[in-house]
């Protein structure tokens, strides 16, 4: 089976697999607590009708007059910090096709592959994207006090212990990392605190675009 590196070294030598575009379209199917459920971009019937022009797309409010509101998405522009579009050298940016070809690769074989929600607990329970897992940044370095909840995250990302307790991430599982949108930090802060106890780059990879662009662009979510 393809891994994420191999999928992501292809989409850079012949500049994105159709198959992989199509899959916005075609959407996926999949299962989340013991329920079917299908991933996709919803597109309103009336929006097939809205061009994509420059009167259209950047006309008032940004959409143009006539553009249907199901077609339009509105946001705060003024949140946050705007993060780098690389973390790390060794670690890959990754856009919506490929969380979506990471999804079927997680629902085929869940012990390989994590999606991960840095963000902390109230900002999941109200919204998140399918088969995300809830690791906030704040809970993964090691606190005597909260011992329970850095166990639970290492189960989560299949990280083991030695029998002197030392972390063995040999089977931990490539894993994609996401919180808010760009001018998010929480999934910035995961990822470092994740290296610093001792996770592999080659095994983790960076959603920057997050819950703002997953929305913006009409991918489903859910209330876990």
């Amino acid at each position: 089976m393809k891994s994420l590196i191999l999928i992501l070294y292809l989409l850079s030598t012949i500049n994105a697999d159709k198959d992989m575009q199509a899959l916005q379209f075609d959407g996926i199917s999949t299962s989340y607590k013991e329920k079917d459920i299908f991933i996709k971009r919803l597109t309103h019937p009336k929006c097939l009708k809205a061009g994509i022009t420059p009167e259209n797309i950047f006309g008032g409010d940004l959409a143009g007059e006539k553009v249907p509101k199901e077609c339009q998405k509105s946001f705060v522009t003024s949140l946050g910090v705007i993060q780098p579009m690389k973390i790390d050298s060794k670690i890959h940016t990754v856009g919506e096709l490929e969380v979506l070809k990471f999804l079927q690769l997680l629902d085929f074989d869940p012990e390989k592959y994590a999606l991960v929600d840095a963000r902390k607990h109230p900002w999941y329970e109200k919204l998140t994207i399918p088969h995300s897992v809830n690791i906030p940044y704040t809970e993964i370095a090691y606190d005597e006090d909260f011992s329970k909840d850095f166990e639970r995250n290492l189960k989560l990302l299949n990280i083991k212990k030695d029998k002197n307790g030392k972390l063995d991430f040999s089977l931990a599982k490539e894993a994609i990392v996401f919180c808010n949108g760009s001018w998010c930090v929480q999934s910035a802060h995961a990822i470092k605190a994740l290296i610093k106890i001792g996770y592999p780059k080659k095994k983790l990879f960076w959603y920057r675009g997050g819950l703002q662009d997953w929305i913006g662009l009409g991918f489903t979510v859910i209330k876990p």
